[in-house]
């Protein structure tokens, strides 16, 4: 069963903010563009949004994790 159109935009649209949510979390922690110029926002066949993160770099992941606990400190 084809997606509607509108299914799609909006599916597109929520991918896109998501994916340069991201970008702009990666480029605050200083990481460099080779790190999260890989991320693409993604639609499925039925309209639901993802971004594709692709593989990371440990250190990395390990920048990530800390930001996202430090963030959920009281």
């Amino acid at each position: 069963m084809p997606m509607e159109m509108q299914a799609y935009r909006d599916g597109r649209k929520a991918a896109d903010e998501a994916a340069e949510a991201i970008r702009a979390a990666l480029v605050g922690l200083g990481l460099p563009e080779g790190l999260w110029g890989s991320v693409r926002p993604m639609v499925t066949h039925s309209g639901k949004p993802y971004v594709h993160l692709g593989v990371v770099r440990a250190d990395a992941v390990k920048k990530i994790a800390d930001a996202i606990k430090a963030s959920n400190s009281p």
